[in-house]
């Protein structure tokens, strides 16, 4: 399974490292759960801001309204078209999914995410520069992880993609055993599942009677109702001297000072929540978007409630289609990244797991007793 990143984890160069692939054409059907705009949530009527019910647990009610969406003095071109959006009211998950609710989706489904399966040689095959071996070592699931035993004596740094150098494919890593199979999850029940895909998301989300944010509600919910501010708590980045999202400290990748308090990814509600009572809506790990991505998304963005483009386009990798990540992660720096920003955007494979990327789901109406109801987050 390949990855392709931007940011805080670039679009991976085949020529830099050898990675597993699955992906289907731009095109292909997925399911989309995103209910259509009712005919009389037009431009001209009010945005939905009253709840229609009952809160479930473990989400907040995101007010309905407008907001000016990207940033014209960001440092990405892809966020630089500053538009009003409007979007209704819905639930959104207070905290990203964590482990815990993703086993017990497991043990309800028996559903086999995209690392745990088994490549093929063709899958490889078209991924890899021409001429290049394929490794045996290589058709086994897998997914991608930092690579902590890096050369620092080789790595450069004088090219636009010298992050690319940090990843590695790793046989076993999966959202179990994220940094491979020599790790475990048992004793992180209460932090963000990861190495899962977009069809892996989407997949939870059909089981739990919910859906994945559109790229315009996710950046609404993580304002947390300040206009203009640069991060879901204001326009400080560490207020008073306080950390409030778990990213790298220090140069990346040679040293992390980790005086935010983690290496890794931190337990939910470890940091302070924004004005809507969203946790983690800055770093700890990117959350995937229903969104296709593409550079010029908001040129063709509609002012009510955008669904996003009807197909995908990254200039990096034109043949890959690629969905919206947002919120940075704890391997984003401010050497190199500032993915954490609300306004930052990234874009990954579909079928693409990382150590980095997990999700949050979102409502748009009562669940009204849904059998599938996940539990809160924190076990």
């Amino acid at each position: 399974m390949k990855i392709k990143w931007a940011y805080a984890v670039p679009p991976l160069l085949c020529s830099l490292l050898l990675s597993l692939a699955i992906w289907s054409p731009v095109g292909t059907p997925v399911p989309n759960s995103i209910p259509p705009v009712p005919k009389a949530a037009s431009n001209k009527t009010m945005p939905l801001r009253d709840q229609p019910g009952i809160t479930p647990a473990g989400m907040c009610w995101i007010p309905g309204g407008t907001f000016l969406m990207g940033n014209s003095s960001g440092p990405h071109a892809d966020e630089q078209i500053e538009h009003r959006v409007t979007i209704d009211g819905l639930w959104m998950d207070e905290t990203e999914v964590t482990n815990a609710q993703f086993s017990e989706f497991i043990d309800n489904t028996h559903y086999v995410t995209t690392a745990e399966r088994m490549p093929n040689r063709d899958d490889i095959a078209a991924q890899v520069p021409l001429g290049s071996n394929i490794d045996e070592a290589m058709l086994v699931p897998g997914s991608i992880c930092f690579n902590p035993n890096i050369d620092m004596r080789t790595l450069r740094k004088d090219f636009v993609n010298w992050p690319y150098q940090v990843w590695k494919y790793e046989p076993g890593a999966s959202w179990r055993h994220p940094l491979g199979p020599q790790s475990s999850i048992q004793d992180q029940m209460g932090h963000p599942v990861t190495q899962v895909s977009w069809d892996d998301a989407v997949e939870y989300c059909r089981w739990a009677g919910r859906r994945l944010p559109t790229e315009s509600e996710w950046e609404r919910a993580a304002r947390g109702g300040l206009d203009g501010a640069e991060y879901p708590w204001g326009r400080e980045f560490n207020p008073e001297g306080k950390s409030m999202n778990n990213i790298w400290q220090g140069t990346f990748p040679e040293n992390n000072t980790c005086s935010d308090g983690f290496a890794g990814t931190a337990p939910v509600k470890s940091f302070p929540p924004n004005g809507y009572g969203l946790y983690d809506m800055s770093g700890n790990v990117w959350e995937w978007c229903h969104d296709w991505y593409r550079p010029d998304s908001y040129n063709i963005h509609q002012s009510r409630n955008p669904r996003g483009p009807i197909d995908s386009f990254d200039p990096n990798d034109p043949t890959i289609p690629k969905r919206v990540q947002r919120g940075g992660s704890f391997l984003c720096s401010d050497d190199y990244c500032t993915g954490y920003r609300v306004s930052a955007r990234m874009k990954g494979d579909v079928q693409s797991g990382t150590i980095h990327c997990g999700f949050r789901t979102v409502l748009s109406q009562p669940l009204q007793g849904h059998k599938n109801t996940p539990s809160r987050n924190v076990p």
